[in-house]
């Protein structure tokens, strides 16, 4: 009886409040309405991912031991534990935000499909060829006829269009398949794999669209053209047919032998003009400037006062005859294009090199490692193992024959690198190439430490304070990728800058600030400021801070974080600034000391650790740059 009681009290309670609130009036336009996240609409989140990896349907990577498709690659990248190529349990540390299953357009799908003995394969002479090559026994036999068909540019399938359209199809179903807003973004693209005389002038074409739209075409490859400026004709084309975007990252300057920032046209030879400058930003707006095949960030011999120049440096060449030469180098390195940009912008009106900066992999195994201690190779044939090969296969400098070993590049040398951090509000396809296409990136070499940076005229040092520190930057400046116009008189551009370490891996040693200007003369320069660094260390006479120190025992391939801060910021005002000057300015993120990828290996492997490689390396982050103009 008392249970009912209650019941009923309680029912006629809210009844009787329901009627209560009626009489209330609804809000009036006079009410305060607080509701503060959805309002904003600023970019609160960085992502970690990878804009670059390869997997079976990569020709040079399923023809020489990778068997691993797009759909194993997403798993792996999403976080789940996969089989290796070689049958190893594989799996990320943390998973990726995002992935660009970017297989070469040449041939796309040959090796898998040639495993199913598919009809699109076996309907054409040449392919069925090659299928009973393999299905024989004689898989390096058939790679080797697929590399001289692709070094005389004679497509084996011109005209039939069968196998490439199957692969793609396959792609863009896997993407969609795992793709899954909010959670993980599977981004559509490919690589454009143009290589004139055996030089790196390759790009990933990243499609912001889904499969409806991408599947009306198949890639360009590098049998329909070389010249990057067909490939923004033909991205044009696609974006005109379909109402869809495009954009294009190239990477590996330096293997170009001073062909990817060049001062003339490819084909045509001209020098560069405000035209070709307007088009090259408009389809290029970042750059992949860190990756296993050496890192493009600076050169020492072009940047000879910055300690940290040289890093995993590969400048010996290209993938074909051509011997590199000093003078390619300012053509091959992201800061010293950026400076030449400026001048070109002085010159043309328009900047050909005015680039954001990113990492990825191009791994061609089908999995996105980075981490030094879980290293899975370039290629299959290279994952973890005690056999030589592991660190002395010959990766640049193949051709000619008994090239000098000063003229290549070997396995050891590699880089376990790089990676992509978008700043974007949501983690879906539409918003992480917004952020791409207007800069707003970064590029680690492996790591997951975060960066933000904030330009403006009007920021003060309590500002690194703020609660409001992302708002109130992008409220009074621009982040990373912008542009500051016009110095108010008396003013000098001030940056605000926040550093994070990687929660699983190094505290960090330092932060520096990148500027390159276009002096009255017409030269270019670049300084490099250290504005915040860990302990109590102080710069010496020559102005330079002396090094954070080194915890790592090589023998057992470790290190502590003793040393070096979790977190760093900064308040910089440029002291030498000119208001009639075109500068840029990037943040530049050192880690302290952490052992290499070959010192895990040679302790795993009890094999000697190589002395022409160093046992340890400081990852780091370089931003992409803010801009000046007068």
């Amino acid at each position: 009886m008392l249970k009912r009681l209650v019941i009923s009290l309680f029912v006629a309670f809210a009844w009787n409040a329901t009627l209560h609130a009626q009489d209330v009036p609804g809000p009036t336009d006079k009410q305060v309405k607080y509701s503060p996240y959805p309002e904003q609409n600023f970019p609160n989140q960085v992502f970690f991912g990878d804009t670059h990896l390869h997997t079976a349907y990569s020709t040079d990577a399923g023809m020489v031991g990778a068997i691993l498709g797009p759909e194993e690659a997403y798993r792996f990248a999403r976080g789940e534990e996969v089989k290796s190529n070689h049958g190893l349990p594989v799996k990320l540390k943390r998973p990726l935000d995002f992935l660009v299953v970017a297989d070469h357009a040449e041939n796309l799908g040959l090796a898998p499909l040639i495993a199913k003995s598919d009809p699109s394969v076996l309907g054409n002479p040449w392919g069925k060829k090659v299928h009973d090559m393999v299905k024989s026994d004689k898989g390096p036999e058939a790679f080797n006829e697929w590399i001289a068909a692709m070094q005389a540019l004679k497509d084996p399938f011109a005209g039939d269009t069968k196998m490439a359209t199957t692969a793609w199809h396959y792609i863009t179903e896997m993407a969609e398949k795992y793709n899954e807003p909010g959670r993980f973004t599977a981004i559509i693209g490919f690589e454009w794999t143009s290589g004139p005389n055996g030089n790196n002038l390759h790009r990933n074409v990243l499609f912001r669209d889904g499969k409806a739209k991408a599947d009306q075409i198949i890639p360009i490859s590098y049998y329909d053209t070389g010249d990057p400026e067909d490939l923004w004709k033909w991205m044009a084309d696609y974006e005109q047919k379909t109402g869809g975007k495009m954009l294009a990252i190239p990477h590996n300057g330096n293997l170009s032998n001073g062909l990817m920032f060049d001062d003339v046209t490819l084909t045509t030879k001209k020098p560069l003009d405000r035209d070709y400058a307007e088009r090259r930003m408009r389809w290029e707006p970042i750059y992949e400037t860190t990756q296993p095949k050496g890192d493009g960030e600076a050169h020492p011999a072009l940047s000879r006062n910055d300690e940290f120049a040289d890093f995993e440096t590969w400048d010996r060449g290209s993938f074909g005859p051509e011997p590199h030469r000093p003078d390619m180098l300012p053509r091959e390195y992201s800061r010293e294009a950026l400076k030449r940009g400026l001048a070109y912008e002085a010159k043309l009106g328009a900047n050909p090199f005015k680039f954001g900066m990113i990492g990825s992999t191009d791994a061609h195994t089908g999995l996105a490692t980075t981490s030094e201690d879980n290293f899975f190779g370039k290629v299959a044939v290279l994952e973890p193992t005690a056999d030589p090969i592991r660190f002395d296969e010959v990766i640049v400098g193949r051709v000619p024959e008994g090239r000098a070993r000063k003229d290549q590049n070997l396995a050891r040398e590699t880089s376990a690198a790089g990676l992509a951090a978008v700043w974007a509000r949501d983690n879906t396809r539409e918003a992480l190439w917004d952020a791409m296409a207007r800069k707003e990136v970064y590029a680690t070499t492996g790591t997951r430490l975060r960066v933000r940076v904030f330009g403006g005229f009007d920021f003060v040092e309590t500002d690194l304070e703020r609660s409001d520190f992302a708002k109130h930057g992008y409220e009074k400046g621009v982040p990373m990728g912008g542009d500051l116009k016009a110095a108010p008189a008396g003013k000098a551009p001030t940056f605000l800058i926040r550093a994070l370490r990687d929660p699983d891996w190094a505290n960090l040693d330092r932060i520096q600030v990148v500027k390159g200007w276009l002096g009255a003369a017409g030269n270019t320069h670049e300084q490099i400021y250290d504005v915040a660094w860990s302990g109590n260390r102080k710069p010496g006479a020559d102005g330079k801070l002396p090094p954070v120190g080194n915890t790592v025992d090589v023998k057992e391939a470790a290190f502590t974080n003793a040393i070096g801060a979790p977190y760093l910021s900064a308040y910089w005002k440029d002291p030498a600034f000119k208001p009639d000057e075109r500068a840029f300015y990037y943040v530049r993120v050192l880690e302290i000391p952490t052992p290499r990828w070959t010192t895990y290996d040679a302790k795993v492997f009890g094999v000697k650790l190589p002395d022409d490689v160093p046992a340890t390396i400081q990852d780091r982050a370089y931003t992409s740059p803010i801009w000046y103009t007068p």
